[in-house]
């Protein structure tokens, strides 16, 4: 328990800190006196959140669906959060850096080992009734992940890989983002048209990626890492939490994703459309998109190579025997 003089000095620290306020300490203390004792349940908001599962039909294994998408974004919220501290940083602390790339890398892990839910956790009858009800919606229209892929690299590395040698820094923000990758993904089959389910992102989303990616023009996480000082650059354990990363970011988590799709889309060697009509054979494969977010840590086969091998093991599991 404090004494008389502890607590005489707390009350002064708290002049301190309202006096400026417009309010005295003593108005802040009436507010203190009439509060209600905070519960769990309110500080989560508890009830809130466990009434945002709306299932669109009546299978039960939709509830599963819509629960694992809302955790993943919430962990895609946990991965900016540490984003932004990295590109707001002014020390260049390389310890900084490490720790915030270390708690992304967690974040990546829960999600990358957590996608045996979705891989295991549905019945494929159930999933192949049910995404009917949910077109033209599509894990393909998360904004948070290309806000990541945004914090994390300059734009001009996540132009699509056929036409990226085209394009520098040197091309404006807007014709960069014309040409990212990801776009490819979300057309049309037949006719090369956008889907309704690109049209619809990008009616949404356009103007706040581009706002982003203008605000961390030379701040993004490669930029940072580049600015660090020459020994800085050379942490063994910065280098491999950043390589962690990029593998983590755009060869695990997209062949989870590969994983599902087989399990649920490919039927009898022919796959089924992804629900928003998006071409998953060609969109998924880390090797078909070569993004990399920090190419400078790579050797030219390495980057050459990204992603061959997990491939093979995908498309040709003779050849990894």
């Amino acid at each position: 328990m404090k004494n008389k003089n502890d607590i005489d000095l707390q009350i002064s620290k708290l002049e301190e800190k309202y006096k400026n306020s417009g309010q005295d300490l003593s108005a802040y203390l009436d507010g203190l006196l009439y509060q209600r004792y905070l519960t769990y349940w309110d500080y989560i908001h508890l009830d809130t959140l466990l009434s945002l599962q709306i299932p669109r039909t009546h299978f039960p294994d939709e509830e599963i669906f819509i629960m694992y998408h809302q955790i993943t974004e919430l962990y895609f919220k946990l991965i900016l959060h540490e984003q932004k501290q990295l590109v707001d940083d002014k020390t260049q602390d390389v310890e900084f850096f490490i720790e915030k790339a270390t708690r992304i890398n967690s974040y990546f892990k829960v999600l990358i080992s957590s996608f045996s839910v979705m891989i295991n956790g549905m019945a494929r009858e159930q999933f192949l009734q049910y995404r009917m009800a949910l077109l033209p919606a599509s894990g393909f229209q998360s904004a948070q992940y290309r806000m990541i892929e945004l914090y994390s690299t300059p734009i001009e590395n996540l132009v699509h890989h056929t036409e990226r040698s085209q394009f520098s820094s040197e091309n404006d923000i807007e014709e960069l983002y014309e040409h990212i990758y990801w776009k490819k993904g979300a057309t049309d089959l037949k006719t090369g048209e956008k889907t309704l389910t690109l049209k619809q992102f990008e009616y949404r989303y356009t103007p706040r990626l581009i706002r982003i990616a203008k605000q961390v023009e030379n701040k993004t996480i490669y930029a940072k890492y580049q600015k660090l000082s020459k020994k800085d650059r050379a942490n063994e354990i910065l280098v491999k939490a950043l390589k962690d990363l990029d593998s983590n970011a755009n060869v695990n988590w997209p062949l989870m994703h590969m994983g599902s799709a087989y399990k649920y889309l490919a039927k009898d060697k022919q796959p089924i459309d992804a629900t928003g009509g998006t071409n998953w054979k060609d969109y998924l494969p880390p090797s078909f998109q070569k993004i990399i977010f920090f190419p400078e840590l790579y050797s030219k086969d390495e980057l050459n190579d990204w992603g061959k091998q997990w491939i093979d093991h995908i498309f040709n599991p003779e050849k990894s025997l």
